[in-house]
Order: structure tokens, then C-alpha cells, then sequence
């Protein structure tokens, strides 16, 4: 079971990016499927959220990069991705994808109960 986040890299303010999230070893539209991230000397927070398809493929966005960042899956490719538009400054950090593989999850999940993390991917935002 692994999970691996990928498409960081360096960006202006304004810019666009699209982070993937793709799984080895089982598939992902089972399970909800979460975005983090961390900047450098602050904890881990949480970004976005989608449910499996099995419940009802909701999501959510965190206020702080709601309007901007779009959650969807491709269930064809086993892949989750993060369509992040309007970056910041303050956006610059690694971000994870993640999950508690429980079947049929649904979004919120509890932070504790994330159970398998992808290596990070970074994102720098230049001013």
C-alpha cells in the first residue's frame, strides 16, 4: 500500500499547479482521500478532503484555500488531485496526500485516524 504525491515546484503568486495523488497496491476511489500540508515551522494542516465514491464523493475545502483549490479524482487513473490556482506566498509548503483505507469513507476525517501518507511534494511560491 503506498501512496505517492507528486507536481510541486516552484511558482509565482498567481500562479497555477496540480498536485496528484496516485496509490499502488489499492485503489483509491474506495477510500476518502485528504490533502495536508506543512511550511516550514508550523504543524501539518489540513487542505482538502474527498470521499469515495462509494458514499456520496463529497469535499471539502479548508476557508483558508477555499475558492482557490479544487479536489477530484480520476478514477480511471487511480489518482487524486489537488488543482491549486491563485497561489500565495503563504502557500509555499510540502503537501501530502493521505488515508485511513477505511471503505467508504467519508469527509471530514478525523487527522488521527489518517493511517497511510504519501512522501510529499513541495510547493515554493515566489513574490
Amino acid at each position: 500500500v503506498q501512496l505517492q504525491a507528486s507536481g510541486g515546484g516552484l511558482v509565482e503568486t498567481g500562479g497555477s499547479l496540480r498536485l496528484s495523488c496516485a496509490a499502488s497496491g489499492f485503489t483509491l476511489d474506495y477510500y476518502a482521500i485528504g490533502w495536508f500540508r506543512q511550511a516550514p515551522g508550523k504543524e501539518r494542516e489540513g487542505v482538502s478532503c474527498i470521499s469515495s465514491s462509494d458514499s456520496d464523493g463529497s469535499t471539502y475545502v479548508a476557508e483558508s484555500v477555499r475558492g482557490r483549490f479544487i479536489v477530484s479524482r480520476d478514477n480511471a487513473k487511480n489518482t487524486v488531485y489537488l488543482q491549486m490556482n491563485s497561489l500565495k506566498p503563504e502557500d509555499t509548503a510540502v503537501y501530502y496526500c493521505a488515508t485511513d483505507k477505511v471503505p467508504g469513507g467519508s469527509c471530514p476525517v478525523e487527522y488521527g485516524r489518517y493511517r497511510y501518507w504519501g512522501q510529499g511534494t513541495l510547493v515554493t511560491v515566489s513574490s
